[in-house]
């Protein structure tokens, strides 16, 4: 009876996920130690972040108490040690190389009706600056080991409307309202280039919409039709920057980092306006060093009136998304952290978080008073203590951040 209950019990865990080795190991000692459901749930998940963070395995850490108890504990205690200090790569980086043989699929669908959304991860116990969304395609090629797209998308399967462009002509704006929107929340916004005409169509609405700021954010190298066509004066090219550690190991398939600065320079020598996004900002050993070198290239590559914005924030979960990941059975340090309560999401400690924004901040001295810095969907409180002044409302920091924008489009095209 008791092993049939385990039986049960385990059906109800991803426990199929593990290594035949590892399931071996946990169902005897479900057997020999009477887990509850909770401890064997919590056993297996355990077991499933050991192996994603390429540590060592449950059944190599494990003293083989009578006591379930302390056994337990023990197994926990591992576990906690490694979340709460700063992971290292170095191992990791030689041992747990990417399977690069991802096959992603293209789809047309003409079905759903075209429209601006909010932001995503909206919420009022964070700052937001209202960004509006406007999904251009459906999933992306790349692979990054944190984003959230792989669980709102079918896996591999990129979605395309063959009738964009005429949706586009036709969605209705307030003239006498400014917009910020984005493209790049669903998908790449520059990985696909001119695919089924998205580019051209984004162009042209940008055109017909002076009244819109459209933000292209990117992992991407691919700029060949913005340097073959003219780039409305009211588009923005912002680019996700992350150390070569982390692109290399959690943002699979993405272009480099050199790719991406040089790209973002290859466009403001065509008078493109561009800008960063230290989104997200991971804790690993001497992680700041590598992120204030970072900055200092960015300061040595562009002038200050070239780069409309720098955004910084960091890593961000909602449970679905972290029990996609543990679903995905793929070597990942990313969930090797602290995951603590963040207006119901799970995110890093806000001493971590002053830590890694003010070290970034500071970097970034000589452009202070010239480009808009902003943290993005971050508690109120951080504003204070990262830059010195806070925003009463998001309608506020929206307000402040398009007239800054709007102010150095008119400056950069008045030249």
């Amino acid at each position: 009876m008791f092993k049939e209950k385990v039986e049960k019990n385990i059906k109800n865990t991803y426990f199929l996920q593990l290594d035949s080795k590892t399931r071996e190991f946990i169902k005897e000692k479900a057997l020999r130690f009477g887990f509850s459901f909770q401890e064997l749930k919590q056993l297996i998940d355990m077991s499933i972040d050991f192996d994603m963070w390429d540590e060592k395995r449950v059944y190599e850490i494990w003293e083989d108490k009578e006591n379930r108890k302390k056994t337990f504990i023990l197994v926990r205690k591992i576990w906690e040690n490694l979340k709460n200090r700063p992971k290292s790569y170095k191992s990791f980086a030689t041992s747990a190389k990417y399977d690069n043989s991802r096959k992603i699929s293209f789809i047309q669908n003409d079905k759903k009706e075209l429209g601006l959304g909010k932001c995503p991860v909206a919420s009022p116990k964070t700052r937001c600056c209202n960004l509006m969304t406007l999904d251009a395609v459906e999933s992306c090629g790349f692979d990054c080991s944190y984003c959230s797209i792989q669980s709102f998308y079918n896996e591999n399967k990129i979605t395309f409307d063959n009738n964009f462009a005429k949706k586009l002509k036709n969605l209705k704006l307030d003239p006498n309202k400014n917009y910020h929107i984005g493209t790049g929340q669903s998908s790449d916004s520059l990985l696909w280039g001119n695919k089924e005409g998205i580019m051209e169509a984004l162009f042209d609405f940008a055109s017909n919409n002076p009244n819109v700021i459209l933000e292209l954010k990117s992992k991407s190298k691919n700029i060949k039709y913005l340097l073959e066509n003219d780039v409305p004066k009211n588009i923005l090219c912002t680019w996700s920057l992350n150390p070569t550690t982390i692109i290399e190991n959690e943002e699979h398939l993405s272009a480099s980092l050199d790719e991406r600065i040089g790209s973002a320079r290859a466009l403001a020598d065509k008078g493109v306006l561009v800008g960063f996004h230290f989104h997200p900002i991971v804790v690993y050993e001497n992680y700041l060093d590598d992120y204030k070198d970072i900055v200092k290239t960015l300061i040595k590559t562009f002038k200050s009136k070239e780069v409309v914005l720098v955004s910084m924030g960091t890593l961000t979960f909602i449970k679905p998304v972290i029990k996609k990941l543990r679903q995905r059975n793929f070597k990942s340090k990313i969930l090797q952290m602290p995951l603590i309560d963040a207006s119901g999401k799970f995110s890093y400690p806000l001493e971590t978080k002053v830590e890694m924004f003010q070290g970034v901040y500071e970097a970034f001295e000589p452009w202070h008073k010239k480009v808009y810095f902003y943290l993005c969907m971050e508690d109120h409180s951080l504003w204070k203590d990262v830059f010195g002044y806070e925003y009463s409302s998001n309608e506020e920091m929206e307000k402040d951040m398009i007239n800054s924008y709007n102010n150095k489009i008119l400056t950069n095209f008045s030249i």
